[in-house]
């Protein structure tokens, strides 16, 4: 399948928006990469499954030979950044299309609550080397200040809450309560860090599916609620404060 056309009848929450989200998405810390390459068997080819706008398969494309990086919505890898050794391809995560035994890092970043696990899961052990591993990882909501926080998480909780779709529970658990059958590795700490103006962290906000489903179905912007108390807390909108969320991490080796 080419990168023209998405795959049918998958849950699609992001191609609608998929250059708001792709511009104001938090990147990964390049030492959760770094780490992920120190545990596979080698660093020929990972493969980067959900890939979005490619926020974690730019990174690993530092750290391996060659990165394929897969999504299900053509709209998302058209906002994916290009480099030499990596390559973008429309594909479910339970149909990859890769080799038998050809991988030695499987990534799902911020996705894995959107799998059918049992099939995803036989395809990881199909497409892993042996001793390859599958990386996991998910992150729910920011922490900037104790004025501002409270804020934020009262509009996510009560006034987008109920437009998340479903799977959003399962990722706010940290990936903990899924099944993972896989020899499970510890994974160290890892959090994300940004330093954002006012901004841009509304435009993070706004790119939230739920935002984006509450203005469809609602007829309004709900960031009306939240811009004025928020600007009132954040103080000079051109200040850049400190943000971070922490990241929960499964790794799995195949046997």
């Amino acid at each position: 399948m080419t990168a023209n056309s998405s795959v049918p009848n998958f849950k699609d929450h992001f191609s609608g928006h998929a250059a708001l989200y792709s511009r104001f998405r938090p990147t990964y810390p390049v030492a959760l990469f770094d780490y992920l390459a120190t545990t596979a068997p080698g660093r020929e080819m990972v493969w980067d499954c959900a890939t979005g706008g490619g926020q974690a398969a730019t990174v690993l494309a530092d750290c391996f030979s060659r990165v394929i990086a897969t999504d299900a919505s053509a709209a998302q890898l058209a906002n994916a950044p290009a480099k030499p050794n990596l390559e973008y391809r429309v594909a479910t995560a339970e149909q990859s299309g890769l080799p038998d035994q050809s991988a030695d890092l499987i990534t799902v970043a911020q996705a894995l609550h959107w799998f059918s696990l049992e099939p995803f899961y036989a395809e990881c052990k199909r497409v892993l080397k042996p001793g390859g591993v599958l990386a996991v990882w998910a992150y729910d909501l920011l922490s900037i200040a104790p004025a501002i926080d409270p804020l934020v998480n009262h509009f996510y909780h009560e006034v987008v809450g109920p437009w998340w779709p479903p799977e959003r529970k399962i990722l706010e658990r940290g990936y903990r309560t899924l099944p993972f059958p896989f020899a499970e590795l510890k994974s160290p700490d890892f959090a994300m860090n940004a330093r954002w103006s006012l901004a841009h962290l509304l435009g993070y906000i706004e790119s939230w599916s739920a935002v984006q489903r509450y203005r469809k179905e609602n007829g309004r912007d709900p960031l009306e609620l939240l811009r004025a108390p928020l600007a009132a807390a954040w103080g000079d909108p051109e200040l850049e404060r400190e943000v971070t969320w922490p990241l929960e991490v499964r790794l799995g080796r195949a046997t």
